[in-house]
């Protein structure tokens, strides 16, 4: 006998891009083609998504799948991040590295 499995959907940060870029659950569900039902049921993570979805949440959101994934864009640190310039970058993950290896 088999046992029936339900696949734990993995937390994307949709709702959060979607304030931090200031659009209604409406707007964005147009810009997607979706109902607002349908793309509010997605955001609380009731509502599986395919890579093609990710591709165009990311798109209309104006950031990539993989942040879409793993980026709270209302955390201070990608916002500083988004701000720096490369080298400013390099200078960000040296002091990071130094303040994890020392425990500070």
């Amino acid at each position: 006998m088999a046992k029936s499995r339900t696949a734990k959907l993995q937390k994307i940060f949709v709702r959060q891009w979607r304030k931090h870029r200031g659009l209604t659950l409406q707007r964005l569900a147009d810009r997607l083609d979706m109902t607002p039902s349908h793309f509010s049921m997605l955001e609380r993570g009731e509502r599986g998504y395919t890579q093609e979805t990710l591709e165009k949440l990311a798109s209309a959101l104006n950031t990539d799948v993989g942040s879409l994934l793993v980026r709270d864009p209302t955390d201070e640190f990608w916002s500083l991040w988004d701000k720096a310039k490369p080298g400013q970058r390099k200078q960000i993950v040296e002091v990071a590295k130094t303040i994890v290896r020392d425990g500070r």
